[in-house]
């Protein structure tokens, strides 16, 4: 339902640095899913769905292009 690549669900900030992780591990559709189920914390939010399209709603414009 998004557009963007699944490693866009991955929030890359103080949490993934402590971690100590790396962005391009994070790609693939199964490597985001394991992350998040593992670190939740670190998805994006919050997840705007209008019929079949999503959109992460950050920045706010993603919101209203969707709309």
């Amino acid at each position: 339902m998004l557009p963007d690549d699944p490693g866009e669900l991955v929030r890359k900030d103080k949490n993934f640095k402590e971690l100590g992780l790396d962005a391009e591990h994070f790609q693939t559709k199964s490597a985001v899913v394991n992350l998040l189920v593992e670190h939740p914390k670190l998805m994006q939010r919050p997840i705007i769905i209008r019929g079949k399209k999503a959109v992460i709603g950050r920045p706010s414009e993603k919101v209203e292009e969707l709309l």
